[in-house]
C-alpha cells in the first residue's frame, strides 16, 4: 500500500473512532440534553396538588392522572350535564374547592353538578369566543360558561362589550408579594432586588394574565420605568426572565425545580404553596409599592343556567364565603 494511500486510511479511521462515542450519545439523548431513563423528580410538586379534592364530580369512576404527562389541573368536574359551568380566573383556583363544597351545602340542588375552568381570564375570553370549545392535549371538549370572574375593570368591560351582562358583583380584593424557593437562596428582600445580576425570574405573560398590569404598575413604583424595563423588556429578551402561561402554576413550579429564583405572584398563592406544605416562601412588598386587585364576576350573556349562575353570585359574597377566602389573605371587598 502507498504512503500516502496508508496515510489517508489512517486518518479516516481516526476521525470514525472519534465520531463513535458521539454516535453513541445521539442515539441516547433526547434532543435536550437528557436521557432516556425514569424521572427522578419529586412528583408531588407536579400539579394536580389537592389529591382530587378540586373535582366536584361524584362518580370519579378510572382515575388516570400522571404528574407532568396526563394531567388537566384547571379543568374541574363531571361534563356531563352540569348544572353550573364557572369560568374563572385561575388566581384562586386553590380555593374553589372549599367554596362548591360551601356552596353545594346553601344549594344542594346543585351537588355534583359544577364544573370549573381556572385558566387565566384572558385566555378564558379566548374560549368564550370559540362558544366554550377547549383542547387540551388530544381531547377537545365543550363547556359554555354560566359566570365569569376576573378583576373588576375586565369585567365591566365585558358587559360593555356585550359578552357579560350587569351588574358587575365585586366580592373580594387581594394584593402582590415576591414568591422566592424555601430559604430564599437569591437573597431577595425587595422589589428592586429583582433586577439584580445574575437573578433568574419567572413573571406572568401580559399577553393574557391580568396579574402582568398590577405587577407591572407596582415596579414602577417601586424602581421607576427603568425597573419595569429591566424585568418585562430586557430581561426578557436576555433570558433572565421567564414569561409564564398559566402563572398560577408555572411559578412554584419552576421555582420548585430550581429554574427561577423569584417571581412576583398574588399573596395568596404563596399562603396557599406553603399551607400544602411545598418549599416555598414569599417576601411581602411595602403597601407604597404594592397594588391592589378588586375581584369581581358576572352573568355571562346568553347563559345556560342564568339562575344558578346568580345563586353563585349571590353566594360569593356570602359570609361562608368571604371566611373561605380570608383563610388565603383574601380581604372582603368594601367598596
Amino acid at each position: 500500500m502507498k504512503p500516502s494511500l496508508r496515510s489517508c486510511i489512517s486518518t479516516v479511521m481516526a476521525v470514525l473512532m472519534a465520531a463513535a462515542p458521539l454516535a453513541a450519545k445521539a442515539q441516547t439523548d433526547t434532543g435536550w440534553n437528557g436521557k432516556a431513563e425514569a424521572p427522578h423528580y419529586a412528583e408531588k410538586i407536579f400539579p394536580p396538588w389537592q389529591h382530587g379534592q378540586n373535582n366536584d364530580a361524584v362518580k370519579k369512576g378510572f382515575e388516570f392522572t400522571v404528574p407532568e404527562v396526563d394531567s388537566m389541573a384547571d379543568f374541574h368536574g363531571d361534563l356531563n350535564n352540569p348544572k353550573l359551568v364557572l369560568y374563572v380566573g385561575g388566581n384562586y383556583y386553590f380555593a374553589m374547592a372549599p367554596l362548591v363544597r360551601a356552596f353545594e351545602k346553601a344549594y344542594p340542588q346543585y351537588t355534583g353538578r359544577v364544573f370549573y375552568v381556572t385558566i387565566p381570564p384572558g385566555m378564558l375570553i379566548e374560549a368564550m369566543k370559540n362558544d366554550g370549545v377547549f383542547t387540551s392535549g388530544n381531547m377537545t371538549f365543550t363547556a359554555k360558561p354560566d359566570a365569569y370572574f376576573a378583576g373588576l375593570k375586565k369585567v365591566k368591560e365585558h358587559i360593555a362589550d356585550g359578552l357579560l351582562e350587569a351588574p358587575a358583583v365585586p366580592y373580594v380584593t387581594n394584593n402582590l408579594t415576591i414568591m422566592v424557593p424555601a430559604g430564599n437562596p437569591a437573597h431577595i428582600t425587595s422589589l428592586q432586588d429583582l433586577a439584580k445580576p445574575g437573578v433568574r425570574l419567572v413573571m406572568p405573560n401580559p399577553a393574557f394574565e391580568g396579574i402582568a398590569r398590577q405587577i407591572q404598575a407596582s415596579l414602577k413604583k417601586a424602581g421607576g420605568a427603568a425597573l419595569e424595563e429591566q424585568v418585562y423588556d430586557s430581561g426578557v429578551k436576555n433570558g433572565s426572565t421567564i414569561l409564564t402561561h398559566i402563572h398560577h402554576r408555572q411559578t412554584p413550579l419552576f421555582l420548585m425545580q430550581g429554574l427561577a429564583d423569584a417571581g412576583v405572584t398574588w399573596k395568596s398563592e404563596a399562603i396557599f404553596q406553603e399551607q400544602i406544605g411545598h418549599p416555598i416562601s414569599d417576601v411581602p412588598i411595602p403597601a407604597q409599592y404594592n397594588t391592589t386587585a378588586i375581584y369581581a364576576g358576572a352573568v355571562v350573556k346568553g347563559a345556560a343556567h342564568p339562575q344558578a349562575a346568580k345563586d353563585w353570585l349571590s353566594f360569593i359574597r356570602s359570609p361562608a364565603a368571604l371566611k373561605i377566602f380570608e383563610g388565603y389573605g383574601f380581604k372582603p371587598y368594601k367598596g
